[in-house]
């Protein structure tokens, strides 16, 4: 089977039609028409998730963010990206994102958190406008309302992290909650529309926990905490279309921050 046999499986699943017109979905390094000999799942393409990929035999990742995202003027070793594009053209490794064809999907990024949480007929928080039934994150109800603090811990052990950012706390209980993984300041007035008690997602800036004035509470859970278990369902998914072929998950850990 050729590597883009497999992409097609892959875009029939995701398509790059989803995707969002800043974004770089689709192969971003190798040849399509190499005979693939095995595929790595990974979130991220670093130099680590490369190895294993060199070390399983793997000539195709299949990475949740692309590791080109703007344009590249030369490919030497003076950046991270130049030097892992580099190192995948000189073994021969092709490497493909999905990234907002898998945030936009119906039972994609935000899906898989929504379940985490136990939502109940969660449905798309901001749909796109052509396709109602693709569109970023997603808006449902707990099956029981909890205190603020009961719900901080439940978001921590569900989503599997030791540290959240929240704004001010305000003494009522949470029902309603809208999530969005990665980087979704730009959902907050959408969450507060559409009267939800809590937000959850990444990347939040300083002045976007005003933002909260008083109607919701915002919880941040970090960018890669958020997106973790997007390489399961990656895999999941490629699974079921190709159960005999070697589609392995990463197993590196690609979170980039770390804490003290």
């Amino acid at each position: 089977m050729k590597i883009q046999k497999f992409i097609d499986s892959i875009n029939e699943w995701a398509p790059k039609a989803y995707a969002e017109d800043f974004d770089n979905v689709g192969l971003i390094v190798g040849n399509p028409n190499e005979k693939l000999k095995g595929v790595l799942i990974s979130l991220d393409t670093t130099e680590e998730v490369l190895n294993e990929a060199i070390k399983k035999k793997c000539n195709l990742i299949v990475s949740f963010h692309p590791i080109i995202f703007s344009g590249l003027k030369k490919i030497t070793t003076s950046s991270y990206v130049e030097k892992i594009v580099l190192k995948a053209i000189e073994n021969k490794l092709s490497i493909y994102a999905i990234h907002t064809s898998l945030d936009n999907h119906s039972r994609g990024v935000n899906y898989v958190i929504s379940k985490r949480l136990k939502l109940k007929s969660s449905k798309i928080l901001i749909p796109k406008k052509d396709n109602n039934m693709i569109g970023m994150g997603r808006i449902g109800d707990l099956v029981k309302p909890l205190n603020e603090q009961k719900f901080l811990n439940f978001v921590k052990t569900q989503m599997n992290t030791k540290l959240i950012r929240h704004s001010k706390l305000l003494n009522k209980k949470i029902k309603k909650v809208a999530v969005l993984g990665g980087s979704g300041a730009f959902a907050i007035k959408n969450s507060i529309e559409k009267k939800a008690d809590a937000y959850i997602t990444s990347d939040l800036k300083y002045h976007n926990f005003f933002e909260a004035n008083n109607q919701i509470l915002l919880i941040d859970i970090g960018h890669f905490e958020s997106e973790q278990f997007t390489k399961n369902l990656i895999h999941e998914s490629l699974i079921k279309k190709f159960p005999n072929f070697a589609i392995i998950l990463s197993s590196t850990v690609t979170n980039p921050v770390n804490y003290y």
